[in-house]
């Protein structure tokens, strides 16, 4: 599991639904919940919350160009790749934390990704969890 530290910076809700911006390192993740600050007391503008998401949920991308619905759009570097015959993992460089992201092998030679590549990770609000940061990590 993928875990970034950050701070609310926007929440949209309706009946029992959130839409909640996080800061992370200057960068905006966004997370749809099916819950609000009145179900989540840790739902408040402000508090630092971890930024949640599996290492399956990670697409990427190179050169990317053009408008996506994807709203979650982060650049990266590549660390290194373990590759397996049907999967591989692809350990990612953001701002000195790392992200995985498991894809098909055949998409990593398709994208012919190797460590030292810039890469645009990306991941749909609605596969993002947030939880109540815990002071001891």
């Amino acid at each position: 599991m993928n875990r970034l530290r950050g701070r609310i910076i926007s929440i949209q809700s309706n009946d029992h639904v959130s839409l909640v911006d996080v800061d992370v390192s200057g960068d905006i993740f966004t997370a749809t919940l099916l819950e609000t600050h009145e179900d989540a007391s840790y739902l408040r503008m402000g508090n630092v919350v971890d930024v949640l998401f599996k290492e399956t949920e990670v697409s990427l991308a190179k050169g990317l160009s053009g408008l996506i619905s994807l709203r979650n759009r982060v650049n990266t570097t590549v660390k290194f790749v373990r590759s397996g015959i049907i999967l591989s993992e692809v350990v990612l460089d953001y701002r000195g934390q790392a992200i995985s992201s498991i894809i098909t092998t055949g998409s990593i030679r398709r994208l012919d990704i190797k460590p030292g590549d810039e890469v645009e990770a990306l991941v749909k609000a609605n596969e993002v969890t947030l939880m109540e940061a815990d002071d001891g990590l």
